[in-house]
């Protein structure tokens, strides 16, 4: 048996991490790329050119305005011969250079730019602007080797200038951020270039404009466009919502308010984080990359849930926008590569390889759990591109395998007799009648690459940086001398002082330290797989033990119960934490261990919808925390969210008033072992590692009249994440008697540091703000602390604070009792849960007596002013905002 075993383990690690692909396979493979490019530019030249783009269906060229309109997709076609311009370097790098110089004179001598027509200034540039500038450096690379293009005298650069200049005046705006379209012949002004009327652009066509603009500055000596491209970054940075560092999706060019305020890394925005990167890469300009640093930080931060990358809300980046993810975003691996932030890259690469598989191609856009949101393919490259950079950094085999999936289902589905088809609906293989030009311009060069050894290539690519297009320039571009030409009354903001060298990486890694360990990336990879590896063959499924025990029901299900995530493993289920704290179940009844487990992990997802929809139902307003201790009297009020079950504050006039302990353990999931201490007072708690109903039912068993849970998510706040109601654990929550509010991380500290600092802290629990008259009760209000006064002068009760030991402690009333402070609290993981009703009735503060804390210190405190001062201070920057965050959510019940 143990030999079996060992054989059967093997078997499973060489499926898993694939073999060297030999080299004769590779040629086999890098000649098949050849062919299939072969395929697609000589259907488009023998039956579209001169046109913009071939129609494979139909065997004929794409003419603007002869077709009937696809609205804004038709702006990138100019009567420009848009596919042969796109696609001249690609020629090169293929080693065509018979067919390259050929096509560049057909360029030279057949295409216009003066069209009178309107155009895409985004899609103008990368591919036609961009094109001719990839065709110009091929042009002077093969010149310089003596054999071929001798005769050129950078007539491709000349038309790129040409170009350029038409593209100039739809820069001309108060902001430096183009116009989304210009006329080739008229540019923006007047009734004859039926644009120019337009007031909102997307983020990625202002900002991916900096590559192409700056190497047609510094192949020229002409400093105008480069300036117009920084201008533009410039105002799009200053423009980035200062909390998150996110940018929206669509923003007005002549305001610079942000129009759409979704954000993510797909389509709107995607290149614009591309150029900021590739921009310091070529241009060696340290802004450009400590601006993509920042950037960085918070899509890491809040976009990014491995493997999954969302849109979020710029104003409230823990705020889902959307639940699906559409395919431009494939790109975003390549981009981690090229940053050197490898694992993220893997896992969101396999993610988009699991859909790849499932679907042949990855959909214009698709669910959290993979289904077809969009299902039309245009045949995009991008997650091409970054399996060819994820095997430049690993050198894993797997990804061969995966580019050769990709051409297995080009030649399977895509090929028709007169080039490729995009595909119409994934789900049926239907086509369209459409081959864009990217597709021959980066596509074929990336497929090409990943199978080429550097003998296979006439130049060394690393000597080239590929724009979003692919189109390649040189990184000599770098020692280019650089006149800056900022446009008229313009001046090019700095970064920021607050920005601060020594947080950034300056390089990348090296690759070699990275993956000592070959199986690095498969490890990485085998937790995310979410379809089954048909190229692996797999031991029969087997009944394993335990399974015939009694299904596992949503009501019973607990996050951390290893025994459950081992039910839901069979099931079929798996199991993805967000960066909010929520978990999101995903089924795939093909991974589970046999069809009666799978019909289980069914039911268990039904009736865990079911179950979410109960606890939705009843959408809760914010609730409030108000300190009301010394020296804060009332003016502090926290934005809480509240707790399905338990005492309804709302329906409370006078809510519930106690001083603050910190419950131990923190977590509030086993019994209360400092209960003497939390009994009449109201308990603080971290979330995480139990459901939110059993830390209530522990404090409450422990005498505590009210509950604080602090969310373990670092970094949370109200200002930016939606209100979060606390729901029950799917029983009846009836015996649960007391109030529980919850705090996000930032109000959470707040309170701590107010523990820490004054002992005792006590506060109110309603369900709002309440007047500081009704709070003191016809006592004189305390004085004004932060209005400069040095002595505060307060009933004797309210100021005192003597330090003792449990056993000195006296009798006190609840509104008298000290509490007991944590100065360090142990962070724990783990989930709260879910949902139950909420049952209520009017808890008043207790009046039980209490023993005091030891806190540790046998002085007496003295508080004024100037003692308070400075920790108020750091306090109060975000105090007041909180408030005002709390009034407006009272408004609209978010």
């Amino acid at each position: 048996m143990p030999s079996v075993l060992f054989i059967l383990m093997l078997l499973a690690a060489l499926c898993s991490l694939g073999r060297a692909m030999s080299r004769d396979e590779k040629l086999k493979l890098r000649n098949q790329v050849v062919e299939m490019f072969d395929h697609a530019y000589q259907n488009y030249m023998d039956h579209a050119y001169p046109a913009d783009e071939l129609m494979p269906l139909t065997c004929r060229g794409r003419v603007r305005g002869l077709e009937p309109s696809r609205g804004d997709v038709d702006d990138a076609l100019g009567k420009f011969s848009l596919t042969l311009i796109d696609t001249l370097d690609t020629l090169v790098l293929l080693n065509k250079t018979v067919e390259f110089e050929a096509a560049v004179r057909r360029v030279l001598s057949d295409v216009r730019l003066d069209n009178d027509i309107v155009v895409s200034v985004f899609e103008t540039n990368i591919r036609v602007l961009g094109g001719l500038l990839g065709g110009h450096s091929m042009a002077v690379m093969l010149k310089e080797e003596g054999q071929h293009m001798r005769w050129y005298q950078d007539e491709l650069l000349h038309m790129a200038k040409d170009l350029g200049l038409r593209l100039l005046p739809a820069f001309n705006t108060s902001s430096g951020l183009p116009y989304p379209r210009v006329n080739l012949k008229y540019g923006v002004r007047g009734p004859e270039t039926r644009t120019g009327t337009e007031t909102d652009t997307c983020t990625a066509c202002a900002g991916t404009i900096i590559l192409e603009f700056a190497a047609l500055s510094r192949f020229t000596g002409d400093p105008v466009f480069e300036a117009h491209a920084r201008r533009a970054l410039d105002f799009l940075w200053e423009k980035r919502q200062r909390n998150s560092n996110l940018v929206g999706t669509t923003i007005n060019i002549h305001s610079g308010e942000w129009v759409r305020r979704d954000s993510g890394v797909g389509a709107g925005i995607d290149s614009y984080y591309e150029y900021l990167l590739k921009a310091y890469v070529l241009l060696g300009d340290d802004q450009f990359l400590q601006r993509f640093n920042i950037h960085y930080a918070s899509i890491m931060k809040y976009i990014s849930q491995p493997p999954l990358l969302l849109d979020v809300h710029i104003h409230k980046p823990l705020l889902p926008a959307r639940t699906w993810m559409d395919s431009l975003l494939a790109f975003f691996p390549g981009l981690q590569v090229l940053k050197g932030d490898i694992r993220p890259a893997i896992e969101t690469h396999e993610m988009l390889y699991q859909v790849t598989k499932k679907h042949n191609f990855l959909p214009e856009a698709f669910t959290t759990d993979f289904r077809v949101h969009w299902a039309q393919h245009p045949l995009r490259p991008e997650f091409a591109e970054s399996t060819y950079f994820l095997f430049k950094a690993t050198g894993d085999p797997y990804y061969l395998e995966a580019g050769r999936t990709i051409m297995d289902n080009l030649n399977r589905f895509a090929r028709v007799p007169c080039g490729f088809a995009a595909m119409k609906d994934v789900r049926t293989g239907s086509h369209e009648d459409r081959m864009d030009s990217f597709f021959l311009a980066e596509m074929f060069k990336y497929l090409f690459l990943l199978f080429a050894d550097p003998e296979d290539l006439r130049f060394d690519v690393e000597d080239y940086i590929f724009t979003t297009e692919a189109h390649l320039l040189p990184l000599s571009l770098s020692t280019t001398p650089h006149v800056s030409s900022a446009p008229q009354n313009q001046t090019i903001p700095q970064v920021e002082q607050e920005l601060d060298d020594s947080n950034f990486d300056w390089t990348c890694p090296n690759t070699r330290l990275l993956f000592p360990d070959p199986a690095f990336p498969r490890n990485l990879r085998e937790p995310i797989r979410s379809a089954v590896d048909k190229s692996c063959p797999r031991p029969a499924p087997h009944r394993e033990p335990g399974m015939g025990a009694p299904p596992l029901r949503a009501q019973d299900f607990m996050a951390n119960n290893p025994e459950h995530l081992e039910l839901l493993r069979r099931m079929g289920v798996s199991l993805i934490h967000l960066k909010d704290g929520r978990v999101q179940l995903v089924q795939h009844a093909t991974q589970a261990v046999s069809p009666i487990a799978a019909e289980d992990g069914v039911r268990f997802m039904q009736e865990m919808m079911e179950l979410s929809s109960q606890q939705q139902k009843e959408q809760l307003p914010p609730r409030a925390i108000q300190i009301v201790s010394h020296p804060f009297f009332g003016r502090i009020v926290l934005t809480a969210g509240p707790a399905q079950f338990g005492t309804d504050l709302y329906k409370s006039s006078t809510g519930v008033r106690g001083f603050v302990t910190v419950a131990e353990p923190y977590t509030g999931c086993s019994e209360i072992t400092n209960g003497e201490y939390v009994q009449g007072h109201i308990a603080l708690l971290q979330r995480g590692q139990c459901m939110f109903a059993e830390k209530a039912r522990h404090i409450q068993k422990a005498g505590a009249i009210g509950g604080i849970v602090v969310d373990d998510n670092e970094g949370s706040s109200s200002d930016t994440a939606p209100l979060f109601q606390m729901a029950g654990d799917g029983r009846n929550t009836d015996d649960i008697t007391l109030p529980l509010l919850f705090l996000f991380h930032k109000e959470g500290n707040i309170l701590l540091e107010a523990l820490k600092e004054y002992r005792q802290v006590e506060v109110l629990l309603s369900d709002k703000a309440r007047d500081r008259a009704a709070i003191f009760k016809g006592k004189p209000l305390p004085g004004s602390l932060f209005e400069g006064s040095a002595d505060v002068h307060e009933p004797k009760e309210d100021c005192q604070t003597r330090a003792t030991s449990p056993s000195e402690a006296a009798t006190a009333s609840a509104s008298e009792a000290a509490t007991a402070t944590a100065s360090e609290a142990t962070t724990a993981s783990g989930e709260g849960g879910d949902a139950g009703p909420a049952a209520g009735e009017d808890v008043k503060p207790a009046e039980a007596d209490a023993p005091k804390a030891n806190t540790g210190e046998d002085v007496e405190r003295r508080v004024d002013g100037d003692a308070a001062g400075q920790s108020v201070d750091q306090m109060l920057t975000d105090w007041r905002d909180d408030l005002e965050a709390f009034r407006q959510m009272e408004k609209d019940e978010l």
